[in-house]
């Protein structure tokens, strides 16, 4: 259980860090803010191509007289603000809380400048106004989706008695309403696309973020789980500390007694019970640096391949059996400062393969494209499948047993705080793999603070 208790402090840290840079509201908010930003800038590009093919139908094709100029003055600002919206979404900055509100006004706005400039509330287009207030019902706050409200129906007022007649020399008021009615029939049709269309788009990126809200809590509930645990080790190891250290001193006062002298079996046990206390020791010291309450002996200058050779003797020298292979292709020159963290994953890993399969294990590590890669391959069999999908959540085990799981877990959550990753997968040959990748940036000398 210590072990595990040493790890879980290992991670705390980095999980806390994590957890509170992830769960932070504005993420998940302005990356979706920003997908519907997109769709309205899509939207924009459409609307613009549209105006231009009607304003070209009706001012050539049915000959009704448009003011073209100031027409294209406005499809310029679109084009303009399309172009400023692009560049804008490129920032990292976010995108504010009311961008969309503005956004959707500025639309509506155009849409009234060129309403106004071709036949005012006798337009059948002003069936495009319902657009906005849809698009600002799902995309906005309540007080901004009634700004919206208020703010087109104030401009559908102002199309009662501020807009420029349109006419058409020799065109009879019937074919006119006729063509009023094609126009309503086109308005609606278009309307009703385009919000089939996007507001899917729409509701598809809503779910995304709901999506990734789901994560952020169920990572929040992990993490506070992990901290409790975290000092629940914490104190174990303060209590511990006392007992160990008294029979240390116990069974180095019983080395001196004539009896172990003249019983060599007995002398070797006794060994063997004090190099299992000190490991205790070592393990408790782990434990309580680990959660920044003691220091000094844990990290120290080795080389890559100085480094897993000890985390290989040590594991060998503190496990029976001798089932596990070592293949290693590592410079010697990249120094890096030895992380009990870090070999206390691998133990961890190694302690899956080893229970997984007696007859063997193999650990193989070498450098790859900047990163360090260490592979442990067992011939058990192999991970369940739900293992494989929930691969690196707290519980997930297939030993039966409660807090089983939490090895891996942990496994997971150092191996991301030094910006790498851990994978695991079952082999077609039998057996399972885990694979870990350390950016070797993290773990040099130069990379520590």
């Amino acid at each position: 259980m210590l072990p595990t208790a040493r790890f879980i402090l290992d991670g705390t840290a980095s999980w806390l860090s994590g957890a509170r840079a992830a769960t932070n509201a504005t993420a998940p908010t302005d990356a979706t803010a920003r997908q519907n930003m997109l769709q309205l800038i899509h939207l924009r590009w459409i609307a613009v191509a549209g105006q231009v093919a009607t304003i070209m139908l009706v001012h050539y094709g049915f000959g009704f007289a448009l003011p073209l100029g100031e027409m294209a003055g406005v499809l310029v600002a679109l084009v303009v603000l399309n172009l400023f919206s692009l560049q804008r979404l490129k920032r990292p900055e976010p995108l504010g809380r009311n961008a969309l509100f503005l956004a959707l006004a500025f639309d509506a706005l155009a849409l009234t400048a060129q309403l106004s400039l071709s036949g005012g509330v006798t337009n059948p287009f002003t069936l495009l106004y319902l657009l906005h207030v849809i698009l600002g019902a799902v995309l906005l706050e309540a007080w901004a989706t009634w700004a919206i409200v208020g703010l087109t129906t104030l401009c559908f007022l102002g199309l009662t008695s501020l807009y420029r007649p349109i006419s058409a020399p020799g065109l009879a008021d019937r074919e006119f309403f006729r063509l009023f009615i094609l126009g309503l029939v086109i308005g609606f049709v278009i309307d009703a696309i385009l919000l089939v269309v996007f507001i899917e788009r729409i509701n598809a990126n809503l779910r995304g973020r709901d999506a990734r809200l789901a994560d952020l809590r169920q990572r929040a509930a992990e993490e506070d789980h992990i901290v409790r645990m975290g000092l629940l080790a914490s104190g174990a190891a303060h209590e511990l500390g006392t007992p160990l250290a008294t029979l240390d001193v116990i069974l180095s006062d019983w080395r001196r007694m004539p009896v172990f002298a003249a019983e060599p079996e007995l002398a070797q046990e006794l060994e063997d019970m004090r190099a299992e206390v000190l490991r205790c020791k070592t393990i408790v010291t782990g434990v309580l640096l680990s959660a920044g309450e003691a220091r000094g002996g844990e990290q120290h200058v080795t080389t890559l391949g100085g480094f897993m050779d000890e985390v290989v003797d040590d594991w060998r020298s503190s496990r029976t059996g001798d089932g596990l292979a070592y293949v290693a292709d590592l410079p010697l020159e990249v120094s890096i400062v030895s992380d009990s963290a870090l070999k206390q994953v691998i133990h961890n890993v190694l302690d899956n393969a080893a229970e997984a399969s007696p007859q063997g294990a193999t650990i193989a590590a070498r450098v790859e494209g900047g990163d360090l890669i260490i592979r442990v391959e067992d011939q058990g069999p192999g991970f369940e499948p739900t293992a494989l999908a929930d691969f690196g959540k707290p519980y997930n085990s297939s030993k039966g047993r409660d807090g089983g799981g939490l090895g891996l877990f942990l496994v997971v959550n150092v191996a991301r705080k030094l910006g790498g990753s851990a994978e695991a997968k079952n082999l077609s040959s039998g057996g399972a793999r885990v694979t870990l990748t350390l950016p070797l940036a993290s773990l040099r000398i130069e990379a520590q603070p």
